[in-house]
């Protein structure tokens, strides 16, 4: 290479080089307290090792926080198609879903209405209840949505209660013609002084009940629009001007970052169409570590895909498709494609809506839809390779975890090594997000040494929030058992060094 090539060469490298360093996004994660050696861990370090065992992945389902395939217990419209038309009572709707051996997550999408008739307090609709109650009896966990504005009831096409209504102003924002809308629009001003105190005091209760609790997952975060999305479809939006839609709803949004501390939000990732301050949003709920979630899979804009597909490693992606929300056996090819779609994203969650016995017929006849996500679906890991290694006097518990899923840990995984009885703990954190789908992460113990020839027990939780944890399953086979390691004796013969 000649001279001038070669500073050519290296002038166009470092400038591409530099030009990518800042192109690349300024993401910070969640704290990770006690962290964890995590190597490299280099040859020359210890005085020998060994390996003592390692795992096979479990292939098939399981369950795990941060993770799973939703029934909707209550959507936009009401709950399933058999209650609204009297056929099966809310208690049976209920019931029959949360019986689907599929099902990981509960899942309510209701109106403000339904969670407040008067100012000062809460007055949750009776499928609040039914849900938490069902959840609770059958190990899943729940999830809501509460919904400021609602064009789908087939009541009331106001989602909010009648005490805000009175107070605030509605504004006819058109007729979705393209769409099929046969009636205007309208929707509150939601930079009105009425509404803007009623929303904070709305958000102050729900978080005050359901911060924190056990059986909630995770809580949509409520936006601008048709169904909390974030968006009014081809219709303009309610306010004079940008500047102020954009400022209502980042304090709206600064609002619920405020108060949601121990349950993760999730924030719809729909492009500004509706000019409201979408952008903003999302960067600032990104930046607080808020989950992401999309309304659909297929139909959807290239860069709502990019965001999904290329997001933070630490948080997790609910996806959801409403076209062909009632799972008839005829669009299996449309479905099955839908949910295929899911895992290019790197998805961690897949809405299965409301209508229980189609769910089923649909999970006899086409199983591999469903089987294909509770397999690859969200993140799945497992301690791959354990070593022992002795090092400065004592031992050293080396583990990779492994992670064969499609997804990072939405959080900071915590690892611990401790003797079955619990009377010798050593624990600690990885960085956030590790292991990334796909990848493993090694780290480290340090094992006192009268500990050699007894077993110690591998155990993972996630940190969904901070100070916020839940038990992890391995996904090793046989699934469901300990993944425990005999340690050896210092003068075990089996030692290796330098080979």
């Amino acid at each position: 290479m000649s001279t001038v090539s070669r500073r050519i060469f290296l002038q166009t490298n470092v400038s591409a080089a530099a030009l990518a360093a800042a192109q690349a996004p300024a993401w910070t994660g969640p704290a990770a307290a006690d962290r964890l050696d995590q190597g490299p861990f280099e040859a020359e370090q210890d005085d020998g090792w060994m390996t003592l065992s390692s795992t096979s992945a479990h292939e098939g389902p399981l369950r795990n926080p941060g993770l799973g395939l939703m029934g909707y217990t209550w959507e936009e419209g009401g709950p399933s198609l058999a209650a609204r038309s009297g056929k099966e009572t809310l208690e049976q709707h209920v019931d029959r879903l949360s019986s689907l051996p599929f099902v990981d997550i509960l899942y309510i999408r209701c109106d403000w209405r339904h969670v407040q008739k008067q100012a000062g307090r809460l007055d949750l609709h009776p499928i609040w209840k039914l849900t938490l109650d069902a959840a609770k009896a059958r190990g899943q966990r729940v999830a809501f949505r509460v919904q400021l504005s609602n064009p789908s009831a087939p009541d009331e096409p106001i989602a909010m209660p009648a005490f805000v209504r009175e107070k605030v102003p509605l504004v006819n924002i058109g007729r979705d013609r393209a769409n099929g809308q046969t009636k205007d629009s309208f929707e509150p001003r939601y930079d009105h002084p009425e509404f803007r105190k009623a929303f904070r005091e709305l958000n102050e209760l729900l978080s005050a009940q359901f911060d924190g609790h056990p059986q909630v997952e995770f809580v949509d975060l409520m936006q601008y629009g048709y169904w909390g999305e974030g968006h009014t479809a081809n219709l303009h939006n309610p306010f004079p001007d940008y500047a102020t839609a954009e400022r209502t709803f980042v304090d709206f949004t600064r609002q619920q970052l405020e108060a949601w501390k121990r349950t993760p939000l999730a924030v719809n990732t729909e492009p500004d169409i509706s000019l409201v301050g979408n952008r903003r949003v999302i960067e600032m709920c990104t930046g607080a570590g808020a989950w992401l979630r999309s309304d659909s899979i297929l139909v959807e804009e290239p860069i709502q895909i990019d965001m999904l597909a290329n997001r933070p490693p630490w948080l997790a992606v609910i996806m959801e498709d409403g076209y062909d929300r009632q799972y008839k056996l005829a669009m299996q090819p449309r479905l099955e494609r839908a949910m295929r779609h899911v895992l290019n994203v790197g998805g961690n969650y897949w809405s299965l809506w409301t209508e229980a016995a189609n769910l089923d017929a649909f999970h006899k006849a086409f199983p591999r839809g469903f089987e294909s996500l509770r397999s690859r679906m969200g993140y799945r890991l497992r301690p791959g390779w354990l070593w022992q290694r002795k090092r400065r006097g004592a031992y050293e518990l080396v583990t990779a975890i492994v992670n064969e899923g499609v997804a990072g840990v939405p959080g900071v995984l915590r690892v611990k090594a401790a003797t079955p009885d619990g009377k010798f703990q050593a624990q600690g954190s990885l960085d956030p997000g590790h292991p990334y789908a796909g990848k493993l992460r090694q780290c480290a113990f340090a094992i006192p040494r009268e500990l050699e020839g007894q077993t110690l027990r591998l155990e993972a939780e996630i940190e969904l929030r901070p100070g916020v944890r839940r038990p992890v399953q391995w996904a090793s086979e046989p699934l469901g058992q300990p993944v425990e390691v005999q340690l050896m004796r210092w003068s075990d013969a089996r030692w290796r060094k330098n080979i």
